[in-house]
């Protein structure tokens, strides 16, 4: 079940949040050093992790889901996020470079169909991150975060789902070995706790970050019929601090409120 979209910046305002969003940007940016000149779009909830990406050369987009809500990014600037139906994404076919999904794949309400328009917007050459909750992991069994929202994975489950919706894993990543917890003594020792994982093997690790390429051993993903394409709707976001944004997109966008940078 998907979480409103002020429950996710209820934690990233918070010191745990804070402090997971830094560790994780350091792990994406180590996966993707360079991507001057391409085109990357961020699903889920993924635009805290989005701005290190955002270069002149780079363009960088973000969606969110309209059962979810959206909020704005980025704080200054043109609006670069909108709503979007799960499984009915609005870019066209090989528009894409790089996918990054954070908060997406544990909460979709179903992984066929938005696999299969993840598969249809990237290009041949195109690349997904999935960042998901390692089920043998802390951050899975507690619900005081929204990464113990939806299913967890285990590496075998998330590479398989990944290949049957003719992607190619390439290489995984464990992270977060910090504690999921709101004492602020604990928070501070991230560092140590980061280095320990290194030592301790991926069972204590929170998340899986999965990169995989897109496989062109077939014109269309299983079970995906030929049928005329359907435009899909999106909307500027409507933007609130405290109000859900309605499920259906809306027209029309308010700028006061603030995604965390």
């Amino acid at each position: 079940m998907r979480l409103d979209v002020t429950e996710f910046r209820h934690f990233y305002d918070s010191p745990l949040g804070a402090v997971s969003r830094r560790l994780l940007r350091r792990r994406l940016r180590e996966m993707w050093p360079d991507l001057h000149g391409l085109t990357v779009l961020g699903l889920g909830y993924a635009t805290p992790y989005l701005r290190p990406f955002r270069d002149p050369g780079t363009r960088v987009i973000a969606l969110m889901s309209a059962s979810q809500g959206v909020t704005r990014w980025p704080r200054r600037g043109p609006a670069a996020v909108a709503l979007s139906e799960e499984a009915l994404l609005p870019l066209a076919d090989g528009s894409i470079d790089r996918v990054l999904l954070v908060h997406e794949l544990e909460l979709a309400a179903d992984l066929g169909p938005l696999l299969r328009e993840i598969w249809r917007v990237l290009a041949p050459e195109g690349r997904l991150l999935a960042v998901v909750p390692n089920r043998r992991g802390i951050w899975a069994r507690t619900d005081a975060t929204p990464f113990g929202a939806g299913r967890p994975f285990s590496l075998r489950q998330i590479e398989h789902t990944l290949s049957g919706a003719l992607f190619e894993p390439l290489r995984s990543v464990p992270a977060l070995y910090l504690p999921p917890t709101k004492r602020r003594f604990l928070i501070r020792t991230a560092p140590f706790w980061e280095n320990m994982g290194a030592r301790w093997g991926t069972a204590f690790a929170g998340l899986w970050i999965v990169e995989a390429s897109k496989s062109l051993y077939a014109l269309t993903p299983p079970g995906e019929k030929v049928a005329a394409k359907v435009k899909a709707k999106v909307a500027v976001p409507a933007v609130s601090r405290a109000a859900r944004v309605p499920a259906a997109p809306v027209s029309g966008a308010r700028r006061d409120g603030a995604e965390p940078a």
